[in-house]
């Protein structure tokens, strides 16, 4: 039997690291993860994409908020993209892809988070900038999928801090932007 033969060696050692292994387990789980990374229903990214989606689109996020720092759009659209493909195998096209992201910065508010009584004076104890981006997300080979809905962050800084300081630290906005995407791809392609 062709399973005797290998009965003797899976007692043996793999050299590398000297760990005994049985084939017949690294068999199974070399079987196991071929089956998942071939049906393309599960990574280990957390996705859930169906097999039949294989493109997406990002339209420019437009910063229709009052407020905003005029490069917003353009980092906050590059970044979302960027997250995108770093986490999927989806090919980015310019328009009508598979799934489609639409939206706008609708908020970004720097106000006193904290009141704190200085000398008889109140004033801000931190600062608060909270940032709102409404997307539209289309699924168009699954619309149960599709939503439209409000994305929010927030980060504190210090009393003393400016939101003109703010701005012009390339990691402070981008610290808040970046729980808006993760938010934005867990609900359109982790399912979370």
């Amino acid at each position: 039997m062709i399973w005797n033969k290998f009965d003797g060696i899976a007692a043996g050692r793999l050299i590398g690291r000297g760990k005994t292994v049985s084939y017949r387990l690294l068999l199974v789980a070399i079987g196991f993860l071929a089956v998942l990374s071939s049906c393309g229903v599960y990574s280990f990214n957390g996705t859930n994409i169906d097999p039949a989606v294989r493109t997406i689109s990002i339209g420019t996020i437009q910063n229709n908020a009052p407020t905003g720092p005029s490069f917003l759009t353009q980092r906050f659209t590059e970044d979302l993209k960027d997250y995108f493909q770093r986490n999927t195998s989806l090919k980015l096209v310019p328009r009508d892809g598979d799934l489609q992201f639409e939206g706008s910065i609708v908020a970004f508010d720097f106000a006193p988070a904290a009141i704190q009584t200085v000398n008889g004076v109140d004033q801000a104890g931190s600062n608060r900038l909270t940032i709102q981006v409404k997307i539209r997300f289309t699924n168009t080979k699954d619309d149960k999928q599709s939503f439209e809905q409000l994305f929010q962050s927030f980060d504190d800084y210090p009393g003393g801090q400016n939101i003109a300081t703010i701005n012009s630290d390339p990691t402070a906005v981008r610290r808040t932007t970046t729980k808006i995407i993760t938010d934005i791809f867990n609900k359109s392609v982790a399912n979370w």
